[in-house]
């Protein structure tokens, strides 16, 4: 398997990425604000997430999904640590990433590669939500925005 950027003239993987996101307009959005890589084997793709500028240090993970075929082989994984490390290796600080409606399973993942919660009140969601995820210790719950440094 690779990872590589997908080329503006490629048609994007919009099965993948509404798989993460199944708003297709924002999806839209984020691949015409974004940088899409993709996880490619047997020249199918397998695996997707975008990069998108939130500022000159910040950058946002959005929509990882990878094909529900191959889950459990750790593809996940490598597209979080490819995203980290292009990050790194384009002199971002920050990374953060959404949960959006992310399992117990894939929040472990993001905490496994380093992410931690971050802006988030949890007395805010003690009050609000009465179905909070716990993960570590930690309350998490839809929408949670992850972060890490990059120093």
């Amino acid at each position: 398997m690779e990872i590589r950027e997908l080329f503006m003239d490629e048609p994007p993987p919009m099965h993948l990425l509404l798989l993460a996101d199944p708003s297709r307009e924002l999806v839209e959005e984020y691949l015409g604000s974004g940088t899409c890589f993709v996880a490619v084997t047997d020249e199918r793709m397998i695996g997707v997430y975008v990069l998108l500028q939130k500022g000159p240090k910040l950058i946002e993970i959005m929509n990882i999904a990878v094909d529900e075929r191959h889950h459990g082989r750790g593809i996940g994984r490598q597209l979080i640590e490819h995203a980290i490390g292009h990050a790194r290796e384009q002199g971002y600080k920050t990374i953060e990433i959404g949960t959006g409606n992310s399992g117990i399973g894939q929040l472990a993942l993001y905490q496994k590669c380093g992410f931690r919660i971050t802006g988030v009140d949890r007395d805010f969601f003690n009050r609000n939500y009465s179905e909070a995820i716990y993960e570590n210790g930690i309350k998490c719950q839809d929408m949670i925005r992850l972060s890490q440094s990059l120093d």
